[in-house]
């Protein structure tokens, strides 16, 4: 689990002692993300290389062949071997590296001894699982980001707070119908957007086919026509339109029923002419 707002990861490792001794086999984290680039973590439960008797614990750059050419990061982070054990010492190790095209991992290739950490009241391995916490300060990045940041831009059309996505829908909706707001007695600008997005929303509903609108899609979209309706935008023509959808409704349910009732009778007659 990450947790991007305090640039933390937790990882837990479990069943610790499946892995061989005799072998450098590696297990990797979940990918996470901290300041908006995508990390994992890289583990080598017996070691790497001659550190045979050790933990080895890496930071990884994920996905690093999706990242433009010349890429770099500069990151200080840490991991902490967490004491499962109540008030008793965890251990820290921390360092600060940039990564880059030739190097996407770095960590600690002796981050415990082995022995030290399978010992019976060591309090890192509790029911054959180990938990590491890493804590990433993301530095400076070179090139994209994983994760671009988002502007949201605001823009006041009539009074109205609107997303720049909705710019061209709500100048059309104004150009259609230029007194629609003359009677809102609302001022505070958040209640002005609620309504404004909700009679939005309508216009979408009645976009859609006859075939696509459900009896609900219909329910509620009248329960919010009286609700804008009560605080003074003046949409008769909404209303219109949402009736003329309720007749189109109702005009081909009947066709199904009468379609369903000839059938019937079609069943009816074969039934008499079987007796």
């Amino acid at each position: 689990m990450g947790n991007e707002a305090n640039k933390k990861f937790t990882w837990v490792i479990k069943n610790f002692s499946s892995f061989s001794p005799y072998s450098s086999q590696t297990v990797c984290s979940d990918i996470f993300v901290v300041g908006r680039c995508k990390w994992s973590l890289g583990a080598f439960p017996r070691g790497v290389d001659n550190a045979s008797c050790f933990l080895s614990l890496y930071l990884v750059v994920s996905n690093p062949v999706s990242l433009p050419s010349g890429w770099r990061r500069h990151a200080k982070f840490s991991f902490t071997l967490v004491n499962q054990f109540p008030g008793e010492v965890s251990q820290l190790r921390e360092i600060q590296y940039w990564f880059d095209q030739k190097d996407i991992m770095q960590g600690f290739q002796s981050m415990i001894c082995l022995s030290d950490l399978n010992a019976r009241d060591s309090g890192f391995l509790v029911n054959d699982e180990l938990k590491i916490v890493a804590e990433i300060d993301v530095l400076e990045v070179v090139g994209e980001l994983d994760v671009p940041v988002v502007t949201t831009d605001i823009v006041d059309i009539n009074g109205f707070q609107v997303l720049s996505s909705q710019v061209e829908s709500v100048n059309s909706l104004f150009e259609k119908h230029p007194n629609i707001a003359s009677n809102v007695r609302a001022k505070n600008p958040h209640l002005r957007t609620t309504y404004l997005n909700v009679i939005l929303g309508l216009t979408k509903i009645l976009c859609k086919s006859s075939e696509e609108l459900s009896n609900s899609d219909l329910d509620e979209a009248y329960s919010a026509l009286r609700f804008v309706i009560t605080v003074g935008f003046k949409l008769d023509w909404l209303e219109k339109a949402l009736k003329e959808a309720c007749e189109i409704r109702i005009q081909e349910i009947d066709e199904k029923l009468n379609d369903l009732t000839e059938k019937r009778a079609d069943m009816d007659a074969l039934l008499n002419s079987l007796k």
